[in-house]
């Protein structure tokens, strides 16, 4: 666990948390998926707009697929509009497939707290409500002891003024974004919003994470 490199780095990555934002999916290029290895493994964040951090994890080497939609509420099968009205009890999360021989989960747990503002209960920037709530949906044990690990060092560590409020929660269900959300910022990449908000955090996050990020 990289603590003290993320303590360095969240800085330069919070300054880009003021604008308002909501998804992107990736899925490998077909002749990479004819030699992606069987092993993969799920991981589930939510970290505010899901257009801006699926367009980040997709950046990753051994990121097999991330896809945007919601979990951790009552409703089954909600809509946009149902999630955005805080009514159902779901957060914004983008659901990751990956290769854990390539990339681990405490990799990705680096990526995912060092990229938003885990301090601010149901916030992001502009984005206000418990659909923007920093939340870690874990699939098992080992998970879940990880990012509780995690956690309790990065806010020992000093790295936020003020307390970490990322809730930690085991995974129930994962229900799909309707699809105008899927690969938003690929197929929106010169809208202002993605020019204004995702671009500048896209170019931070590979100069930062350029060991990490996959040739174009």
């Amino acid at each position: 666990m990289n603590i003290t490199r993320l303590s360095i780095l969240l800085f330069s990555f919070n300054s880009l948390l003021l604008t308002s934002c909501h998804a992107a999916t990736y899925d490998i290029p077909e002749k990479e998926m004819m030699t992606q290895p069987e092993k993969t493994e799920t991981a589930t964040f939510g970290s505010g707009c899901f257009w801006c951090s699926e367009a980040i994890f997709q950046l990753l080497k051994g990121v097999i697929k991330v896809e945007p939609g919601y979990s951790g509420g009552a409703r089954a099968n909600p809509t946009y509009e149902q999630v955005s009205s805080g009514a159902t009890g779901h957060a914004e999360v983008i659901q990751v497939s990956y290769n854990p021989d390539i990339i681990s989960f405490e990799e990705l747990l680096e990526v995912f707290w060092s990229t938003h503002d885990p301090t601010t209960l149901n916030r992001q920037g502009a984005d206000v409500g418990t659909q923007y709530r920093s939340v870690i949906f874990y699939h098992n044990e080992q998970q879940r002891q990880l990012a509780e690990t995690y956690k309790a060092r990065l806010d020992s560590s000093g790295a936020w003024t003020n307390p970490i409020v990322t809730e930690i929660s085991p995974f129930k269900a994962f229900y799909p974004a309707e699809s105008y959300h899927h690969d938003y910022y690929n197929r929106n990449s010169q809208a202002p919003y993605c020019t204004y908000v995702i671009v500048p955090k896209l170019d931070k996050f590979r100069k930062v994470f350029k060991d990490k990020v996959r040739k174009p």
